[in-house]
């Protein structure tokens, strides 16, 4: 049963983006770990990598669950709405609470790539990832 649930949500977030980026592929996302939660009842924690080539961004999106990222290769700039963009190095990480609006997420480098690792809490029903509309 996990691994189902893991390759079912490993499969909905690549559709998301490859829906999206069908001429233009986006960075490329590995779920690590998506785990019910014994003491947070209806509760489940997922660990996913993002692989940024260089230049590469993601598109505007929010998350329905809480989202913790940290930077484990390169440069990452982000910007939640209603805060400046910030440039994240190897070893710097950001929270974002359920619901933000990330209008940027990218590879700060033109030539090297970047790796983030993302911690989330949500619900099994919630999505991990909701493209925005212009």
């Amino acid at each position: 049963m996990k691994r189902h649930t893991l390759l079912a949500s490993a499969l909905a977030l690549s559709l998301c983006t490859s829906a999206v980026f069908a001429h233009d592929p986006s960075e490329k996302i590995t779920v690590l770990q998506d785990q019910m939660l014994k003491n947070a009842p209806g509760k489940k924690a997922m660990m996913i990598e993002v692989d940024y080539k260089p230049g590469q961004s993601s598109i505007a999106h929010k998350h329905d669950g809480t989202a913790m990222a940290y930077v484990l290769e390169g440069e990452v700039i982000s910007q939640v709405k209603g805060e400046q963009a910030i440039t994240y190095k190897k070893g710097q990480f950001w929270y974002e609470p359920a619901g933000s609006e990330h209008l940027v997420s990218k590879n700060a480098s033109k030539t090297k790539p970047a790796k983030l690792l993302v911690f989330m809490v949500l619900s099994p029903d919630e999505q991990v990832l909701i493209p925005l509309k212009n």
